[in-house]
């Protein structure tokens, strides 16, 4: 997979740009600031429908603008002849435009059209930062690999929201003080966040059966002197033995639910469900999260990335690789691991401050970047 073209208008600091991009390496280089980030943000927001920086869309569009505008022509793969064009028009206050093949859609429907993988320094929480980064990257990867789930998570995060304000207005009572409707309304979001949930829930253990071997061995392959790398499924709800069944998950959830009924009524708020739950990463017998050192923490972070690549490839999709700003974060032995993960994929964007950051093994295309414009530059190395 690869892009042929990006147009971005009034996206972040680009009142107007066009690119013509070609299969292989794009190296963007330019000071902090000047706009090299925002080109790969775009991408990565036709894949996700999100940004890998921001919360929400609002900064995406550019001061003084209402409408900020992502297109793109994307090719199956090289020596492919496939190709789509794709557009999203991201608006102030209203909802989002899509376009994919000249029809207007749907913006969910663009999902799977572009699939890619993002390494940035912000990775480096999703092993020392809070669950949700890590939550949140395992839903980014079941999403990609069944763009459908995208509305069933939609769907969960809805009854989410609507049982949560449900609860604040009933905290503190008892099951029995709840009125007739209230315990009608709670039961029928609770049905909704079961059947939503299972779905998910299900897919999520899938992924990670499916990955964990995966992030064991770039693991090994990056820290080769340090300990094993393991992943677990932590949940709020599942027995210690449990199988990826949706039916067997829909009753686990259900009966979790009606156990910890009051417990929720007391409290005020949701406590069984997939957003409850968490990534456990260890290094041999110890959590990951407050152990690790620096190094191993950025080694962590990679491997779950490019095991990432690996398991969108055994799908049988071959990911476009976002590197933003992270060669500078790395030593020279994790540099020559990324550079031969560069070298296995179709297309890759990589975003270095200055050209010394840039491996003397890495190849590519160079495109200078200041504020506003970006220029084809010679592939020429500064002497340090």
């Amino acid at each position: 997979m690869y892009l042929s073209s990006l147009h971005l208008s009034n996206f972040r600091s680009y009142e107007l740009v066009d690119l013509d991009l070609d299969p292989g390496v794009t190296i963007l280089v330019g000071s902090n600031g000047h706009g090299k980030t925002n080109v790969v943000e775009a991408i990565y927001y036709l894949s996700t429908l999100r940004s890998h920086r921001v919360a929400s869309d609002h900064p995406l569009i550019r001061d003084g603008a209402q409408v900020a505008t992502i297109r793109a022509k994307v090719h199956a793969g090289i020596g492919d002849d496939r190709a789509l064009s794709l557009a999203i028009d991201i608006k102030q206050g209203m909802a989002n435009k899509a376009v994919l093949g000249g029809s207007a859609v749907r913006p969910r429907e663009l999902l799977g059209a572009v699939r890619s993988v993002v390494f940035s320094p912000e990775d480096l929480f999703l092993v020392q930062g809070d669950p949700a980064g890590r939550r949140g990257f395992l839903d980014d990867l079941v999403i990609s690999r069944w763009p459908r789930l995208s509305a069933v998570k939609m769907e969960y995060d809805r009854s989410l929201k609507q049982k949560t304000a449900l609860l604040k207005n009933l905290s503190g009572r008892s099951h029995r003080s709840v009125g007739a409707g209230a315990r009608e309304s709670l039961h029928c979001w609770n049905e909704e966040i079961v059947r939503s949930g299972a779905e998910l829930l299900a897919a999520r253990l899938r992924t990670l059966d499916e990955i964990h071997s995966m992030i064991k061995d770039n693991y090994s392959r990056i820290a080769p002197t340090s300990a094993v790398a393991s992943v677990r499924y932590q949940s709020s709800c599942l027995p210690p033995t449990y199988s990826s069944d949706v039916g067997e998950l829909t009753a686990v959830l259900r009966d979790a639910l009606e156990t910890r009924g009051q417990e929720e009524l007391t409290r005020g708020v949701c406590l069984v469900g997939p957003h409850r739950d968490d990534l456990g990463l260890s290094l041999g017998e110890l959590p990951a999260r407050g152990y690790a050192s620096h190094g191993e923490s950025w080694s962590f972070a990679l491997a779950l990335k490019l095991a990432s690549l690996d398991l969108l490839r055994s799908d049988g999709v071959e990911p476009i690789l976002i590197l933003d700003d992270v060669f500078a974060e790395l030593d020279e032995y994790r540099r020559s691991t990324v550079v031969e993960a560069i070298d296995t994929t179709e297309q890759s964007f990589i975003t270095v401050a200055v050209r010394q950051d840039i491996p003397s093994t890495l190849q590519g295309r160079q495109l200078a970047v200041t504020p506003g414009t970006i220029t084809e530059t010679p592939t020429i190395r500064e002497t340090p």
